[in-house]
């Protein structure tokens, strides 16, 4: 049986119907899985596929994007399917026929969604499982305490793997100073648990032909929305319009700009215990920024 005639069994049994894959071509934009589109009776799927080993991943990426889904603010690619095919774990999706974002009313409307996304509130923070952000582990375990959350399931788990790096010392011994005082950044900060997307850089976000948004590969939890509008400035960031929308929708708090520091040192400790020294010294200026900040 061969990989088509499998995908095919299994995008059936999702959708209730007999399916047969007739043509499969590889995907751009595939940096950690092999990405293919599918294409069989006038239909177009997305397909995500990697080793057994990655089966976890696409679950926790499928609950994300019907999370993200549920909000209706935005388009997601609806996951269909997760299974182990041929060997190999597979995510299969809805294909959209993706564009850049455009820098003006299609990033305006992402401002809009996304605030929309964060009025999506819970009691506490974290979410009801653990998921992935990149190829890490990420612990969702719920808490009260934001600032706790923050310190304990996002920045020691990240300095514990640093720890295993021989050039991260100083970094994670003043890593570990910085989570021990992270509540002295949220004094006079009480953040809502909103339903977040977790990894919002612009590689994780288009639109459609009609302009209409779409965000994807998501590592959602509920916590502080600064978060995702923090991360969303690392990496090139949005337009400028986009943030205009978003805090006409929903003004950021004072102390923001020190709490972005915080939230993207996380994303900052990712990247480089995924690909390298490359971060190391960045990472060390944002820990010493913070401390400074604390001590003022």
């Amino acid at each position: 049986m061969s990989l088509g005639d499998m995908l095919s069994a299994e995008i059936s049994r999702a959708l209730g119907r007999r399916i047969a894959v007739g043509a499969m071509r590889e995907s751009a934009g595939g940096c950690i899985h092999r990405t293919l589109v599918l294409e069989g009776g006038g239909e177009r799927w997305f397909a995500k596929l990697n080793a057994p080993g990655a089966l976890p991943v696409f679950k926790a990426e499928a609950d994300g994007l019907a999370a993200l889904a549920s909000c209706r603010a935005f388009r997601v690619p609806r996951p269909l399917c997760c299974a182990l095919v041929d060997g190999q774990a597979c995510l299969v999706m809805e294909w959209l026929a993706l564009q850049p974002l455009a820098a003006d009313g299609p990033a305006r409307a992402l401002g809009d969604a996304l605030a929309t996304l964060h009025r999506v509130t819970a009691a506490g923070f974290g979410w009801h499982c653990g998921n992935f952000v990149g190829a890490t582990p990420q612990d969702n375990g719920a808490m009260g305490d934001w600032a706790a959350f923050f310190a304990n399931r996002r920045l020691r788990p990240q300095l514990r793997r640093a720890a295993a790096r021989s050039d991260c010392k100083r970094l994670c011994d003043r890593g570990e100073r910085l989570a021990e005082v992270v509540p002295a950044l949220f004094t006079d900060h009480r953040p809502q648990a909103s339903l977040l997307h977790g990894d919002l850089w612009h590689g994780n976000a288009a639109q459609l032909a009609d302009g209409t948004p779409v965000l994807f590969d998501p590592a959602v939890y509920r916590g502080d929305r600064e978060a995702d509008l923090a991360m969303s400035e690392l990496f090139g960031g949005f337009p400028e319009a986009f943030y205009a929308a978003y805090r006409e929708a929903w003004p950021v708090a004072v102390g923001y700009e020190a709490r972005k520091t915080l939230y993207n040192l996380y994303h900052v400790l990712n990247h480089l215990n995924l690909f390298g020294a490359g971060y190391l010294r960045q990472a060390e200026r944002m820990v010493d920024s913070l401390l400074a900040e604390i001590r003022r």
